[in-house]
Order: C-alpha cells, then structure tokens, then sequence
C-alpha cells in the first residue's frame, strides 16, 4: 500500500515540474537577427510556428470511395 501512495506522489510531483511559462531566450543568447524589411523581431511563438509548405492542407480528396480497378494488360502470369 505504501508503494502505490508513494508512486502517487512521485507521479504527482512529476506532473507539477512542467513549467508553464512564456518561452525566452537561454541565458547568454538571443533572438535570431530581425528579418529584413521587418519593422520588429519575431515572437517566440511566431518563430515556432510552421510555414504553409512545412505542413501543407490536402485541398481535394483523392480517393472518395473505392473504385475497382481496371484490367492491366501488362499484369501477366509469370511464365514457368
């Protein structure tokens, strides 16, 4: 029983180490340079943030339902 309620703990404990907090530069470093043409540097959050060709959105379904398939003339036996 002592296992089980100090596993709890332990568990509990993990859980609450998560920081939840804005993101910042580590100590000694900063910020990748300003873009050119920007008027301000970017925020952590929009430096995280993926370009549309980084993850791009299927537009169309290819497939809506099953087809069958035509007959391939070049599906042969294998000759033996």
């Amino acid at each position: 029983m002592s296992r089980a309620v100090a596993a709890s703990l332990m568990l509990a404990a993990l859980c609450a180490c998560g920081k939840v907090d804005d993101l910042k530069p580590a100590a000694g470093a900063s910020l990748p340079p300003v873009p050119y043409g920007a008027s301000e540097p970017p925020t952590a959050q929009e430096l995280l943030a993926l370009p549309p060709l980084a993850a791009p959105e299927r537009s169309v379904e290819l497939r809506a339902e099953s087809e069958e398939r035509e007959d391939d003339p070049f599906d042969l036996p294998p000759e033996g």
